[in-house]
């Protein structure tokens, strides 16, 4: 039996852009973004046949491969998110909030972000953050108000609320 027989083909090809977005929301960049989904396959087709939940699998693999690259490399990555059109802005003005935001976001402690990420820009549920970053609800929960608080703070209150789509 091989890993086609499996179903591990179209899960790619249903799944892989699901998984690409949470990537390049990680990373701020195409290319890494699919080095890191690239790497996250791979692992998981020699383990095919064991996963129970492949997406939960596959997220908590490309966080992980992220935090990895980055001891390895020590490099600042830039998250970026897209920031809700409002009538009245011109370019120029998106550009400034997005260079906040990627600023804000670089500045926020990597697991934080990684909280910020999953549970607001790849909407999942804290239950789910929590599996993917092997921590508990009660660390997603804290992690991301803090984190909030940080972008609030970096960025203004109604900034920081349109571009997270979160209150509180």
């Amino acid at each position: 039996m091989t890993v086609d027989d499996d179903g591990f083909r179209e899960f790619v090809e249903t799944r892989y852009m699901d998984l690409l977005r949470v990537a390049y929301h990680l990373t701020g960049s195409a290319p890494e973004a699919e080095d890191l989904v690239q790497t996250a396959l791979v692992k998981a087709m020699r383990r095919w046949r064991r996963i129970d939940e492949p997406m939960a699998y596959l997220r908590r693999a490309i966080a992980n491969q992220h935090i990895t690259v980055w001891r390895r490399h020590r490099a600042v990555e830039v998250l970026t998110a897209i920031l809700p059109d409002r009538p009245g802005r011109d370019v120029a003005d998106r550009v400034v909030e997005h260079q906040a935001l990627r600023e804000a976001m670089r500045d926020l402690p990597r697991r934080t972000r990684a909280v910020i990420v999953l549970r607001y820009v790849a909407d999942l549920p804290e239950a789910e953050v929590a599996r993917t970053l092997g921590c508990s609800v009660g660390s997603v929960k804290s992690r991301a108000s803090r984190g909030l608080a940080r972008l609030r703070e970096a960025l203004g209150q109604t900034q920081a609320v349109d571009v997270m789509g979160a209150k509180g």
